[in-house]
């Protein structure tokens, strides 16, 4: 009887213990809700290239909304286009024990170590927008479809050209991304995919002779590194004749083409700006197209990329399969990285307002 009163008694000990320990939020292996991995009001860490690009702030501001609706906490941090200063950051959101990690590279190649030490310490990585080369340790990658935006860009030279009706030749110049952003392949190879026959064909001349892509990268997609660039061909090479279009990657690239072709005395009537294309819709750009400056913009709707990258976190943290579109492009030399692509939309003077305006993407005030 004694040691029945024992086993009993033992029992209730154990079972004051277990309330106890629940009613602190522990379980009976004595670890929290929050060690033991609960999702819900952890911090997910954000880590964002650089605040020199109102695109990137948008973004980031974009992503801690979308997460904290799904009852996140975040930690939002801007590299500003220092590949080490990235790794540092999120070194430090590692140690901050972040339940997961959207990242937008600087450098594609910089963040192998520092991912490693995001799988050992369990964390998932999500690649936003820039995939991340040469580690098996990201996870998903939410993107638009990069090759679509070079495939509208270059259509929209053929259309204003009349090229696909036989009109030429024009003279051309090419521009491309940074060399250490994998989307800048993606960009420019879309293009070229375009516009290759009408170069082969002599419809369309680069009189600078720079056509291969190491030769047209804009290291960090800097503005005045691309018009210090322009102003080089203009210099060398259009003593004669005149530019009739540029291929530009990015509005903020776009913007740099534009200072250096003024300065050469484009703009005027007997010497009209030449088709000028860009990507991201930014506002000063917006504000070019609508001035009748640069021509085109390539419009990708960043709220829901912001979207996208939060659900996938969201599914990644409770054990749920995020929704993916493409699970075979995306080969970062270490693995295929499922991807879900957004669509990206062409973007001129003739539907600005129904896309952006509309759209709720700016107001007519912002545009004024």
């Amino acid at each position: 009887m004694r040691n029945r009163r024992a086993v009993l008694s033992a029992i209730a000990a154990s079972s004051v213990l277990a309330l106890t320990l629940s009613a602190c939020g522990q379980d009976s292996t004595g670890g929290s809700e929050e060690d033991k991995g609960s999702a819900k009001g952890g911090t997910i860490g954000i880590a964002m290239p650089t605040k020199s690009s109102e695109r990137w702030i948008a973004d980031g501001k974009n992503v801690e909304t979308n997460l904290q609706k799904l009852g996140y906490k975040t930690t939002l941090v801007y590299g500003e286009d220092d590949p080490e200063n990235q790794v540092s950051q999120i070194e430090n959101l590692i140690t901050q024990n972040v339940k997961a990690l959207i990242v937008a590279a600087i450098d594609n190649k910089s963040l192998n170590g520092v991912l490693q030490q995001a799988k050992d310490a369990g964390i998932p990585v999500i690649a936003y927008d820039r995939l991340i080369l040469g580690t098996p340790n990201v996870d998903y990658y939410a993107s638009f479809d990069n090759s679509k935006v070079g495939e509208l860009q270059a259509n929209y030279i053929v259309e204003k050209l009349g090229l696909a009706q036989g009109k030429g030749p024009f003279n051309i110049e090419l521009f491309a991304g940074s060399n250490d952003d994998n989307n800048t392949k993606y960009f420019f190879n879309g293009a070229m995919s375009v516009l290759k026959p009408y170069i082969d064909d002599k419809k369309l001349v680069v009189k600078s002779g720079q056509t291969a892509l190491n030769k047209v990268t804009t290291l960090r997609w800097d503005g005045a590194t691309a018009q210090r660039r322009m102003d080089d061909i203009l210099t060398r090479t259009y003593t004669s004749g005149k530019v009739d279009a540029v291929l530009s990657p990015y509005d903020g690239i776009s913007i740099g083409i534009l200072s250096a072709l003024k300065s050469d005395g484009y703009g005027t009537k007997a010497k009209p700006l030449p088709v000028l294309t860009g990507q991201d819709a930014e506002l000063a750009s917006v504000k070019s197209i609508i001035a009748g400056d640069q021509t085109q913009t390539v419009y990708k709707d960043t709220r829901e990329l912001a979207k996208v990258a939060a659900s996938m976190v969201d599914a990644v943290l409770n054990d749920k399969k995020p929704e993916t579109n493409d699970t075979k492009t995306y080969d970062n030399g270490s693995k295929v990285v499922p991807a879900y692509l957004l669509k990206p939309v062409s973007v001129d003077k003739t539907n600005y307002e129904q896309v952006l305006i509309d759209g709720g993407y700016y107001t007519e005030a912002d545009l004024k």
